[in-house]
């Protein structure tokens, strides 16, 4: 099978639904012809459908979609991910994970890759969402712990002030693969970008609780989605552009 024919496939079975079917396509592509002619392969896709494919990670196995990846073809899926309107950020989560600390890969590299794109910071925001005040105390202090959660926020000119300050915590102690060791890069070895993803969380957060506040003058059936528990007690859903369509 040629790679357009290849491509057709795969982008038919992703519009039908059929994910497992579109990843299984890919992989005997991996298999009959090796890893190079994949990488082509996924070079030619548009972002949404490789977005399809390593959004649905499974991490039982480990799919050689995600393990082939590059930073640049991550960061453009990543950037749109937010049209599935996830509320809980269980797959954008999943899939930053499993990619980003994949046994081969720079986690710095996709970073990097991610806050080089317009939307990446709003992005790494949604990944952080359930855990805000989490973050803002690993800002304020260097520590996770969950007693700094109500202190001051830092004002951005302190942030950048104590961008390159040492920290309290090594990353072997935070790496766990997840948020911790993810927001611990960022803040060390991405400062500019961690400062800005915070700014924008806390926009998504201050807009989220004037939405609630808003809500609470309603009828109770006023639509809202549900959503499951946080370190808040409140999710911080993402804002979606009116022009964009759902990848879905």
């Amino acid at each position: 099978m040629n790679h357009l024919a290849l491509i057709e496939k795969t982008q038919t079975l992703i519009a039908a639904g059929d994910i497992v079917g579109a990843e299984s396509a890919l992989v005997e592509l991996a298999d009959t012809e090796g890893d190079s002619a994949l990488m082509v392969v996924l070079d030619l896709l548009p972002p949404k459908d490789i977005l399809a494919v390593i959004r649905e990670y499974d991490n039982s196995k480990e799919s050689v979609v995600n393990l082939l990846v590059t930073p640049a073809q991550f960061a453009r899926a990543v950037v749109i991910e937010k049209q599935y309107k996830d509320l809980t950020r269980t797959h954008l989560r999943g899939m930053v994970n499993s990619i980003i600390f994949r046994e081969d890969a720079d986690p710095l590299a996709f970073l990097t890759a991610i806050g080089d794109l317009e939307g990446g910071s709003d992005a790494l925001a949604d990944y952080f969402s359930e855990k805000w005040s989490r973050v803002e105390a690993f800002a304020r202090s260097g520590l996770f712990d969950a007693t700094e959660d109500h202190g001051e926020l830092l004002s951005q000119t302190a942030l950048l002030a104590s961008a390159y300050a040492r920290p309290l915590l090594q990353q072997d102690e935070v790496a766990d693969g997840d948020w911790m060791q993810l927001a611990w890069i960022l803040r060390y070895e991405c400062p500019d970008l961690f400062i800005e993803m915070l700014m924008v969380l806390r926009a998504k957060a201050s807009a989220y609780d004037a939405s609630v506040e808003g809500s609470d003058e309603t009828d109770d059936d006023d639509g809202k989605v549900e959503t499951g528990d946080t370190d808040r007690g409140k999710a911080t859903p993402a804002q979606r552009d009116s022009d964009e369509e759902s990848a879905i």
